[in-house]
């Protein structure tokens, strides 16, 4: 794979965490659709696409968190979800900047599953 497709294939690991959460809330499809993809072909895309998918997986368990929160409080805990909502689109942009320009990213807090 040419360094350009990697950084292109790195990059759409992460934008690809906002079209599959507009799809249907899974945010972690897309990363993971490019990840199990392209991961042995570059080891650029490798990196971007496990942290791809490693943050959009604790995003998915903060928003599952505070829906159940939003439950049990009856509404208080949903006025969290906005605000993770943004952070992780600002996030995502940032990371997927970097990964086409050809730097490695990390993001600022992330549960590492996928090693």
């Amino acid at each position: 794979m040419s360094e350009s497709d990697a950084r292109t294939w790195a990059m759409l690991a992460h934008l690809s965490s906002i079209v599959a959460s507009f799809l249907g809330g899974l945010s972690f499809l897309g990363p993971l659709i490019v990840w199990l993809i392209y991961r042995e072909r570059s080891t650029y895309v490798d990196y971007h696409g496990k942290e791809a998918l490693n943050f959009q997986i604790l995003m998915s368990i903060a928003f599952v968190g505070c829906i159940i929160l939003g439950i049990l409080t009856c509404g208080v805990g949903l006025i969290i979800l906005p605000v993770i909502a943004v952070l992780d689109i600002v996030f995502v942009v940032i990371a997927a900047i970097k990964a086409n320009n050809g730097e490695y990213y990390q993001y600022p807090f992330n549960w590492r599953i996928v090693k």
